[in-house]
């Protein structure tokens, strides 16, 4: 009888704790390190070297910093470059996790030296210059980057033309959006290794770092999560937001990710009811398909940007 006393005393004592570790570690805005000893996301000499040229180009270029205040009143910020050569079209650009706006850099680069585009990088929030003390997968951050399409229809004018592109979380992002009624000004979205839901995601990810099930830690983690910043990791779904999309999505995996799932692509691919396509790079890991056959890639997005840009 008394182990059974103190079995019922220590196991919700664990329980408890450890959704406050899993929130601090996952939801939490601070330096999320397993992010960057992850064996699964670390890049060969040549791709660095890549890296190392866009941050160049990163660094050469004059951004305009724009601001926005949330809804929950957090100042967000923004950097903006306009196209070389003046033009309506714009990509609206989302980073993923635990980054900022300079991880786009490479995809910044590309819209605007190839494909002379206004380019709009937010730091999501939580992240980088913008405000925030969590981390909200992309539900939270669809509504921003709602507010950041409004911005830049009412700055550039009503004749702008929008493309949404985002990579892992940011992926999530976009596709988080396009499930909103949008602006008829936005064309189209471009979801690169995002995953189907938070849920899945964190469930995949407990099994695959902690060797842990998701039940009961992981839900005793969306409760505290509802609880303290407002959202729960089921309503947080980029499956259920695709299936309501109204705007083209080009969705990209790498069949070799470790990190989201492959798997997780087709199931939005098939759940999106808008008009859709689908490219897996081969061999490329999380979030570096483009690295890893940037020809194809760059040649699907092109194509892509042709069919349902003016």
């Amino acid at each position: 009888m008394i182990y059974l006393v103190i079995a019922l005393i220590v196991v919700p004592l664990f329980i408890f704790g450890a959704s406050f570790y899993f929130y601090n570690v996952a939801i939490a805005r601070a330096e999320k390190v397993f992010i960057q000893e992850d064996p699964d996301l670390q890049m060969t000499p040549e791709l660095n070297q890549r890296v190392k040229s866009d941050q160049k180009w990163w660094d050469d270029q004059i951004f305009e910093n724009w601001s926005l205040t949330s809804r929950d009143n957090l100042d967000l910020h923004g950097y903006y470059l306009p196209a070389k050569v003046a033009t309506r079209q714009t990509v609206l650009l989302a980073h993923g996790y635990a980054g900022e706006a300079s991880i786009m850099k490479e995809f910044a680069r590309i819209y605007h030296e190839q494909y002379n585009m206004n380019i709009l990088l937010p730091d999501a929030r939580g992240h980088g210059k913008s405000e925030g003390k969590y981390i909200g997968f992309g539900w939270h951050e669809r509504l921003d980057y709602l507010d950041w399409i409004n911005q830049i229809i009412k700055t550039i004018g009503d004749d702008v033309e929008i493309i949404l592109h985002g990579v892992s979380m940011g992926a999530a992002t976009v596709m988080m959006t396009s499930g909103e009624p949008l602006p008829e000004q936005v064309k189209a979205s471009i979801a690169d290794c995002g995953y189907t839901s938070v849920k899945d995601e964190l469930t995949y990810q407990m099994k695959r770092m902690y060797r842990l099930p998701a039940f009961p830690i992981l839900n005793a983690t969306s409760w505290l999560t509802k609880i303290r910043v407002g959202y729960s990791f089921s309503e947080a779904s980029a499956l259920n937001q695709v299936a309501k999309a109204s705007v083209p999505i080009l969705f990209i995996h790498g069949s070799d990710d470790a990190f989201v799932p492959t798997e997780m692509v087709n199931r939005l691919y098939r759940a999106c009811t808008s008009e859709k396509q689908l490219l897996i790079i081969e061999g490329a890991a999380h979030g570096l398909a483009n690295r890893t056959d940037p020809k194809l890639y760059q040649n699907k997005v092109r194509h892509f940007l042709d069919t349902y840009l003016n």
